[in-house]
């Protein structure tokens, strides 16, 4: 998955927590200056293009929607942020949150916990 810009995921954000849209309303919750209609749509369209939004035609306009949820954009961040910075290995990441002291022994035994569980329901 393509990585956004600020503005883009500004843009989904927006779609995230408003829903469907025309671009003429996602203009409505920019505060002042609001960038000019045609460079939000041209994102929009961009958006559109690598798979964030999809579209419905009504007459000849579109409204827009997130073909992408939130939750499945920060999975997809995080594990780019563990492919790249931790050699891929998420036993690398808890470590460095142990080694740091950011998280607990009450914490980790939630994690072993959770993890089990994943295990008996695949079973």
């Amino acid at each position: 998955m393509k990585k956004l810009t600020n503005k883009e995921r500004e843009i989904m954000e927006l779609y995230w927590q408003h829903g469907p849209m025309f671009v003429r309303e996602l203009l409505g919750y920019y505060e002042e200056p609001k960038p000019h209609f045609n460079t939000l749509s041209t994102m929009v369209r961009a958006l559109e293009k690598n798979g964030f939004l999809g579209h419905k035609q009504f007459g000849n306009t579109f409204q827009y929607y997130a073909q992408v949820s939130e939750r499945e954009f920060g999975k997809q961040g995080i594990a780019g942020m563990v492919q790249n910075y931790f050699d891929n290995s998420y036993l690398s990441v808890v470590s460095s949150f142990v080694k740091d002291e950011k998280i607990s022994v009450d914490e980790l035994q939630e994690l072993i916990d959770l993890i089990k569980r994943k295990e008996q329901e695949d079973t």
